[in-house]
């Protein structure tokens, strides 16, 4: 049977030793069991509530399920589930089996589904009801799919055989011995976001999952048995899975799973009725929470941290946030390559605007074109060492070798370094401007726009003008109230020009109802791209 891992909270960074044969499923749930927590509440979601104890009988069920269906160690099983008890129930009891969960996207097309079942080979889905609609067209057209699983309802009348996930669980025995896997093996995939185009596999190993939990979770989060922690973030997301899994199953706190979509009206539900003490959040929910008339009244939360990646959050939302509740939002920026945070602010010494300092037991270094260390205040790309980075992107050697070099894992975001060692976001690589020969960062300009009352979120692009030059082009979501004019376009455009560098404004200004995201919160700024060109 795989043992645990054991951890050196004295060394600096502390260090995780793992033993040849190790199961991360099996420490995460075997390290509760064995601290006696069998009796204390692990999952909450909008069913119920499942103890510790619950959980690994649950697991291992499902562990008996996916194998006596045949489903072999390696093997790919897609799950495509929302947040409920299942979902950890079904990522765990895969990983148990030595079977690999390709988590996805919830809020995807049918034509993406698609194409991630090919490009996995899943031999089994998971599926949601509420989201079997989008899957059944591609039923009969994935050669390597022999089973559906449903979780919830069986919806339809579909012709589809399809089993169900809590009769498989009924019906499997609770007894269940752990593959015998390794540290170094793969254990589970998630697909890149598609931030800048389409989505990458990206095979992550055993040890991954509680490297995540020691470095950032413990040491910077200070996260406790005690707490109830709230991810908007789904599990699906390396983000999310972190927050909601991960970090309170290393610590046997409790994580409250909400179904739905992160709107503010479900989000404040869940802060007000459950009285989580840690929220993660993404910067685009931060602001819209802020700006919702049903915003709560400082002290009416319990919050004692909040979180927040995928995006750069903006000063003046932290500020605002801070001023309100009382609370720090902690900014950082993980990636689905390196699974979780590698670089944040820390309680106490947070400097909005930045994203903090980097996660002891990660090596940053930010580096010009030609692969040499940049000055302090200048703006490069950031590269990243550590132990939770990737494997490679499946079936994509071009991409794996450009990321992926050596013990080096290049983010593809660029970050300037103050005198303090303070990093500070720049856009993503492909995002920056050379406006008259001078870089000039989208996120400085969205982030002066949104200090304006009237923005509610801003995104900028490059677009060339008549001569061929580029120039920064905002796009703009307005709050509630103010109206899309010629005469707010121009007030913006003065607006950002006394706070930055005239050259930095946008020369044009596009209102629109939403920006174009992931899931995640990211704004794909490619779709954006796409069209001012058409525009044009």
């Amino acid at each position: 049977m795989p043992e645990l891992s054991s951890v050196d909270r004295n060394a600096n960074p502390p260090r995780v030793d793992f033993p040849r044969q190790y199961n991360a499923a099996y420490d995460l749930i075997g390290r509760n069991l064995k601290a006696g927590r069998a009796h204390k509440i692990a999952f909450i979601d909008d069913a119920g509530s499942y103890t510790y104890g619950e959980l690994a009988k649950r697991v291992r069920r499902f562990a008996n399920a996916i194998t006596n269906l045949g489903v072999q160690p390696e093997q790919r099983v897609l799950l495509c589930m929302v947040d409920t008890i299942d979902w950890p129930v079904a990522f765990l009891g895969c990983i148990l089996a030595g079977v690999v969960p390709v988590a996805v996207n919830t809020l995807l097309t049918t034509d993406d589904y698609e194409y991630m079942l090919r490009d996995s080979r899943s031999r089994t889905l998971l599926v949601s009801d509420v989201l079997w609609p989008k899957l059944e067209p591609l039923m009969g057209k994935m050669p390597a799919l022999q089973h559906v699983i449903v979780s919830g309802q069986m919806v339809g009348t579909s012709q589809v055989q399809r089993l169900g996930f809590s009769t498989l669980l009924a019906s499997a025995s609770e007894q269940f011995t752990p593959a015998e896997t390794s540290p170094d093996e793969a254990c589970f995939w998630l697909y890149s976001s598609g931030s800048t185009g389409a989505p990458k596999g990206t095979v992550h190993v055993h040890s991954s999952l509680i490297n995540t939990a020691e470095l950032f979770a413990g040491p910077v989060l200070g996260l406790r048995e005690d707490d109830l922690v709230f991810s908007a973030a789904k599990l699906f997301f390396a983000y999310g899975l972190g927050n909601g899994l991960t970090f309170p199953m290393a610590v046997g706190a409790t994580a409250l799973l909400m179904a739905e979509r992160s709107i503010p009206d479900a989000v404040f539900k869940r802060l007000r009725d459950q009285q989580p003490t840690i929220f993660y959040g993404v910067p685009t929910l931060f602001a819209s929470l802020l700006a919702s008339p049903a915003l709560p009244a400082r002290g009416e939360l319990r919050m004692r941290l909040c979180t927040s990646a995928g995006e750069a959050l903006p000063a003046d939302i932290g500020k605002r946030w801070t001023e309100h509740f009382g609370v720090e939002i902690l900014d950082g920026i993980g990636s689905t390559e390196m699974l979780h945070v590698f670089l944040s602010n820390r309680a106490g010494r947070v400097r909005y605007g930045t994203t903090g300092l980097p996660i002891p037991g990660y090596d940053l270094r930010v580096v010009n074109e030609h692969g040499d260390p940049v000055s302090v205040g200048e703006v490069g790309e950031l590269q990243i060492r550590g132990a939770t980075a990737a494997m490679a992107y499946w079936n994509n050697r071009e991409k794996s070798r450009d990321t992926f070099q050596g013990p080096w894992t290049r983010s593809g975001d660029k970050y300037s370094v103050d005198a303090d060692g303070y990093y500070t976001y720049a856009g993503r690589s492909d995002d920056m401007l050379k406006v008259g020969g001078i870089y000039v960062s989208p996120i400085e300009v969205e982030s002066a726009l949104i200090t304006h009352p009237a923005v509610l979120e801003a995104a900028v692009i490059g677009r060339a003008d008549d001569a061929q030059l580029v120039k920064p082009q905002a796009f703009v979501v307005l709050n509630s109230g103010f109206l899309a004019t010629d005469a707010l376009a121009s007030e913006l455009q003065q607006h950002v020009k006394s706070k930055l560098a005239p050259y930095k404004y946008p020369r044009w200004i596009e209102f629109i109802n939403e920006l174009p995201k992931t899931a995640t919160g990211k704004i794909q700024r490619f779709r954006l791209r796409a069209r001012s060109a058409g525009a044009q």
